[in-house]
């Protein structure tokens, strides 16, 4: 089984990276449509619907705000009707509240990437309900095309996972601006930097992808024992401040997504 013909309902932020992404790996713009009511051209000259269209799909990526999935309800029960697999981007929105809405659609994942889908280095969470194993074979696919496939075995950790992996990079961004304007706070020139930065954390990124040591074991590596990494290193773990700091704001992600999820249960 393969997805050779896409429907996309929401092409926003998120679901346009995606595009960009699998075409970026080799997928023809053909495999792609989107709905849309209002909208005459997305990016990538996808062809675009404004009003249902009346043809198979394999699959069907939703990236709708949370509160409009009873706008488009109607509108895509007739098409996962005829075996096509829904796949959400939607934060917040459980399994239950997709097979309630639509009991004859092929199959439901719940797909969380991040911005970095575009560049084909997203970790990609997923968790599936009513699926064939060809169809969870497809959408391991589609991920793999967009950077990695981790298969949720629980959606309880999804929450969780979606703070870490999906909002990571905002908290990864604030962390390369928290250093450059340090460095500039010390006397650096601001621009510079922030090229520096983002220049470092690319490398050390890549390298932590690459390495057979863990990210703790590469800190420690870099440093040598009363050097000038040590002395940073020795101010970041002071009462094990950092990893507090980083868990409570994982936490704060994760709740956020919990209430989310209370609030799409309530609203049906």
């Amino acid at each position: 089984m393969a997805f050779d013909k896409i429907l996309i309902v929401g092409f926003g932020t998120m679901t346009g990276a995606m595009v960009e992404g699998w075409l970026r790996a080799g997928s023809e713009p053909s495999r792609f449509e989107v709905y849309h009511p209002r909208k005459s051209e997305v990016d990538h000259g996808l062809t675009v619907h404004n009003e249902w269209p009346d043809a198979d799909f394999d699959a069907v990526l939703l990236g709708v705000k949370p509160h409009m999935i009873d706008d488009v309800a109607d509108g895509l029960r007739p098409i996962l009707a005829n075996g096509a697999v829904l796949l959400s981007v939607l934060a917040g929105v459980e399994i239950a509240s997709y097979t309630r809405r639509f009991p004859d659609a092929g199959g439901v994942v719940r797909f969380m990437p991040n911005l970095a889908v575009a560049l084909g280095k997203s970790p990609n969470a997923l968790f599936g309900a009513n699926m064939t194993d060809e169809a969870r074979v497809a959408v391991t696919a589609l991920a793999e095309d967009l950077g990695t496939a981790e298969w949720l075995e629980d959606e309880s950790q999804f929450d969780l996972v979606t703070a870490l992996a999906g909002s990571g990079p905002g908290f990864v961004y604030r962390f390369i601006d928290a250093l450059a304007a340090g460095a500039a706070g010390l006397g650096l020139e601001q621009e510079q930097a922030e090229r520096l930065a983002v220049a470092m954390v690319e490398g050390a990124g890549a390298l932590a992808a690459q390495s057979e040591h863990s990210p703790h074991e590469l800190a420690s590596r870099v440093a040598s024992p009363g050097g000038m990494t040590q002395k940073g290193l020795d101010v970041l773990d002071a009462d094990n401040a950092l990893n507090m700091l980083i868990k409570n704001c994982l936490e704060a992600a994760r709740n956020r997504g919990q209430e989310m999820a209370e609030e799409a249960r309530k609203q049906g």
